[in-house]
């Protein structure tokens, strides 16, 4: 298999060195057939997603293949103007020249997808790279068989299988490809492989995109408006329940709030889970199932641990058979329990109390820095705190989830979180290098005289780089058409 990839990777390298890559036509060509991929193979994305994750297909439709189809129709709309040399301005002093910016594709790109959003982790990151003009190999999550089947048998119907490729595997196949020469790796994981993928990129200095996870906190704070606080609490359920059954990165881990407003908070958040997945959600067929029976076990035994067990408030139910675990509510987990100390990535979200709301500053920045924030408030005070005394991906006021599909902004992690930004634009810039590009013309010159400068020339040479850059191209202009009668 090593020979094999190697191979592989000659090919790769080779296609690329023709420069077919870096064409417009051939970018556009190549987001086209992304499109054409996801238009004419809907019912069979939407059956292999319910195959492995019990994806209905309107959750399949809003949180993958709605959001490709999205972005490649924004890259393939914006390609030629992002491609464009940027002009960029020159001081006098290099008078007279002109520079530019000039994004060039990296070259060979290697992207790990992820699990829990098979087709869109995979496609997404594929639109950054192929329009930056990058050969690129997929390697689907095995933890998503009949997606990552799906993606290899369908893309080379519609892409250049000459330049994007799917490599198909288990873990001894991630390690194969991480002992090649790459020019850059983005992964979308956990943070325990993505040190792995960092740590065997960093043997051929190769730049890597890691997108993590963490667990991201949403703050609650107060809402006397009825029919508001019953809007925050849809957008809470939706957060945390809507993607993949709470496994995701950016879905809500656990909630803070005021002890005093903790039953009522319960209260509402039952009633709208069981208006969104009925009485028995299990049965309802909307709620997405736990993908494997690994992570199902680890689910449970979070909520094993006594104390965890006792504080269990609502739901709790558990179906070994059909991998499912439905909507579960904590309040007050202990602090030190496993719940509260990893990530859950999963349908249980602990309620944790405090005595002032403020108090949820101190508490997150407490722990690594999350891939988002989820702040309900309309405190602006309370906003700018939490804007300038936590640090996170992304902070985001009154809503959950939204932040992920707003292609002008960036999506990214930071510290444990991730490293590195994609979405829109972002993803063009991740996947090219902004080469510099100077202009000079063959007029004037500054020719060194000797004997050397005096040292009232050097301190006027000093002075006319403090003040500013006209001041040290009038002086050099003066010395060059001879005026040098300080030397």
């Amino acid at each position: 298999m090593d020979r094999e990839m190697e191979e592989i990777l000659r090919e790769l390298r080779g296609y690329f060195n023709t420069g077919k890559t870096k064409s417009v036509t051939w970018r556009k060509n190549q987001l086209t057939g992304i499109l054409d991929l996801i238009h004419e193979n809907e019912d069979a994305i939407f059956k292999a997603l319910h195959l492995d994750l019990g994806k209905h297909p309107v959750e399949a439709y809003r949180d993958e293949v709605g959001g490709v189809e999205k972005s490649a129709n924004k890259s393939l709309s914006c390609v030629d103007k992002w491609m464009a040399p940027k002009k960029s301005d020159i001081p006098l002093l290099f008078f007279p020249a002109r520079g530019e910016v000039l994004s060039e594709p990296l070259g060979v790109v290697l992207i790990f997808s992820s699990w829990n959003f098979p087709i869109m982790l995979s496609l997404d990151p594929l639109i950054g790279a192929i329009s930056a003009g990058n050969v690129v190999v997929i390697k689907p999550s095995e933890q998503a068989p009949a997606c990552s089947s799906f993606l290899a048998n369908t893309i080379p119907h519609y892409l250049d299988s000459n330049a994007i490729k799917v490599i198909e595997g288990g873990a001894n196949v991630c390690e194969q490809l991480l002992q090649q020469k790459w020019d850059k790796i983005f992964f979308t994981g956990s943070s325990r492989v993505g040190s792995l993928v960092m740590s065997a990129a960093a043997k051929n200095l190769t730049p890597v995109t890691l997108e993590l996870g963490g667990k991201c906190p949403a703050i609650l704070d107060s809402f006397p408006n009825p029919s508001e606080f019953k809007l925050v609490v849809k957008r809470i359920v939706g957060g945390k329940w809507g993607p993949c059954s709470g496994q995701a990165c950016i879905g809500i881990d656990y909630l803070l709030v005021e002890e005093k407003f903790s039953s009522s908070l319960i209260e509402q958040l039952k009633k709208i889970i069981r208006r969104f997945y009925g009485e028995n959600p299990v049965e309802s067929k909307v709620v997405s199932r736990i993908v494997n029976k690994h992570h199902f076990e680890r689910i449970r035994n979070l909520l094993k641990e006594p104390l965890v067990a006792a504080s269990i408030v609502h739901g709790g139910l558990i179906d070994e058979e059909n991998l499912f675990i439905e909507p579960t509510i904590l309040l007050d987990p202990p602090l030190d329990s496993q719940i509260m100390t990893e990530e859950i990535f999963g349908p249980v979200l602990p309620i944790i109390t405090l005595n002032k709301i403020q108090e949820s500053i101190e508490f997150i920045i407490a722990k690594p820095k999350p891939l988002a924030i989820y702040a309900f408030t309309k405190d602006e005070t309370f906003q700018r705190r939490i804007l300038s005394e936590t640090s996170s991906g992304s902070v985001i006021f009154n809503d959950t989830m939204v932040q992920f599909l707003c292609d002008t902004l960036p999506f990214g992690g930071v510290g444990e979180s991730g490293l590195g930004r994609y979405h829109g634009k972002y993803s063009f810039d991740t996947f090219s290098h902004e080469k510099a590009v100077m202009h000079r013309n063959l007029i004037l010159e500054i020719e060194p005289r000797y004997p050397p400068w005096s040292k009232f020339k050097l301190e006027f040479l000093k002075l006319a780089y403090r003040l500013n850059y006209f001041g040290l191209l009038l002086h050099m202009l003066g010395f060059k058409l001879g005026f040098k009668k300080y030397n």
